[in-house]
């Protein structure tokens, strides 16, 4: 029998209170991500030109999307050992890209199991059916270090939406007393007025739900702002489907309302995917490669704790970002809205992925209370006392602490034997339902808080500074915590805590340094 090698970090296992219902039927057509190595090291792209250093944005040398494909893509070589792979294994090649390091392969649950050395299983779980594997994933001897993921052999949910509705206790008014406009947080958080984000392109990605172009025309024309332009791209057979305003329909128009309010004239371009491991992976590669679009900003509101991925996962999305950080591509990723505990009930810590990558600027919550249009009353951390209802923030158990994040008083990783860990978030924005943000979703008004709305509140103000500046502000986190130290482009929050973790001056993890001051951000930033 010729000789296997297994895929590091692939190992899985099943949902907590999940049951084996039977095989995967073996005629069920699926298809997988392969990804495979790149020519050469992703990482050596971030050190090259001060991409990933405390370097002026004006002084960065970022690479074009062909640029990187040509130096950090797939080998042709290695596409073709792949796709002579998969006509072995009697799977089809569905798609090949050298710029995303991907192969998208079709075939059965019978072809599947043959070929990755898995064993797929019908599971049934609160959250619904899925089909799911055990253990881990190998491929042929002869890939071994051409392939370094497989997935969408397992299609239970990846990540949940960070959004919450603010539900009004039985007699009050609709309308929480204290909601925002985006425009109105924009202006007490001083965004720069002349700017509109013309000439960027902001992308979203959505595990699901949808929108009606009917509501936007409503939203804005209410706002007095023209209607954006807003294009859906679809990924892995996804589809913009709306629903209803209690699905993820309040996810989509949060993050799209959000972020064209602030830049209006920025393109906003939503890429749907199924709510896998795979659609994410796919989503956001497209997202980061798109050579039509070429978004400058990319929103991601979608996350899990770390506990719920495999290495193989966290690891490859982080090379995806890494990628984006080596373009001038910022990605800003809500940090949860489930406190320290991040929505895991053992009693411990833990941080949301994929806000955790270094690679990201992971976007925390506070709760603002404004005294004029132009002036904050008070901004704490949001914690609405239960761990369903607090901003996220913590310490990484996978990722190592970051050079950039070495002084900034990052604390050890509780349970992971004192180690030093990538610390979340890096920034916070408002993001208490009950001062929350004053949307419109399949028909209704209504007020959405989580730290989903703090991640397109971030990517419009970076589209109005990429705007300003002229050139991309790219991977911001080096000189948050470097150079932008001490100059005022956060309010810091020293109030308030998120279970584990307390707000204190200067970094923290709650609220990372707090929310944004948008023009001294562009000032600092110009200089």
């Amino acid at each position: 029998m010729a000789s296997r090698h297994i895929i590091p970090g692939s190992d899985r296992q099943a949902l907590e209170g999940a049951r084996v219902i039977g095989p995967a039927r073996p005629d069920e057509p699926i298809e997988v991500t392969v990804r495979l190595r790149a020519r050469t090291p992703v990482a050596s792209a971030l050190a090259a030109d001060g991409v990933a250093g405390d370097t002026h944005p004006g002084q960065r040398q970022y690479l074009t999307r062909d640029e990187f494909a040509a130096a950090h893509g797939a080998d042709a070589h290695d596409l073709a050992r792949v796709a002579a792979f998969a006509q072995a294994s009697h799977l089809g090649v569905v798609e090949s890209s050298a710029a995303r390091r991907s192969v998208v392969l079709s075939g059965t649950t019978q072809a599947m199991n043959a070929a990755f050395g898995v064993d797929l299983q019908q599971y049934e779980h609160a959250q619904g059916t899925y089909r799911g594997r055990t253990g881990t994933v190998s491929v042929p001897g002869d890939l071994a270090g051409v392939v370094e993921g497989v997935f969408g052999l397992d299609d239970r949910p990846a990540a949940d939406p960070h959004f919450q509705r603010y539900e009004p206790v039985q007699g009050m008014r609709s309308t929480a007393a204290s909601s925002f406009t985006p425009p109105a947080l924009a202006r007490l958080y001083d965004f720069p007025a002349d700017a509109d984000g013309s000439g960027q392109c902001i992308g979203i990605i959505e595990l699901g739900g949808g929108y009606e172009p009917a509501d936007l025309a409503t939203y804005f024309a209410a706002l007095g702002i023209a209607n954006p332009n807003v294009k859906a791209v679809l990924v892995d057979h996804a589809k913009n489907h709306p629903t209803n305003a209690n699905s993820a329909d309040g996810e989509v128009l949060l993050d799209i309302e959000v972020a064209a309010a602030i830049a209006p004239k920025a393109d906003i371009v939503v890429y749907f995917t199924p709510n896998t491991t795979a659609g994410f992976l796919d989503a956001i590669t497209t997202a980061v490669h798109d050579s039509v679009n070429k978004p400058s900003v990319i929103s991601i509101s979608w996350g899990s704790a770390e506990a719920n991925w495999t290495a193989q996962a966290m690891t490859q999305y982080d090379q995806a970002f890494q990628a984006a950080a080596a373009m001038g591509v910022t990605v800003c990723v809500a940090a949860g809205d489930n406190g320290s505990s991040d929505g895991v009930s053992d009693g411990q810590p833990h941080v949301d992925f994929p806000a955790s990558s270094p690679n990201v600027l992971a976007c925390g919550g506070t709760r603002l209370l404004a005294s004029s249009a132009t002036t904050i009353a008070s901004e704490v951390v949001w914690n609405d006392g239960a761990t369903t209802s607090a901003g996220g923030g913590g310490v990484s158990t996978f990722f190592a602490l970051p050079s950039y994040q070495s002084n900034a008083g990052v604390p050890v990783a509780a349970g992971a034997g004192g180690k030093a860990g990538r610390g979340v978030p890096d920034v916070a924005g408002n993001a208490d339902p009950s001062t929350g943000y004053e949307v419109r979703v399949d028909g209704q008004n209504l007020v959405i808080g989580g730290t989903s709305a703090v991640a397109p509140l971030w990517a419009g103000l970076v589209a109005l500074l990429n705007q300003k500046l002229g050139h991309p502000v790219g991977f911001l986190n080096p000189m948050l915590y470097g150079s932008l130290v001490g100059k005022g482009t956060t309010h810091d929050i020293t109030t308030g805590n998120n279970g584990s973790y307390s707000a204190r001056p200067g970094w923290d993890a709650c609220t990372g340094w707090g929310s944004p001051d948008g023009t001294k951000l562009l000032n600092a930033l110009g200089t």
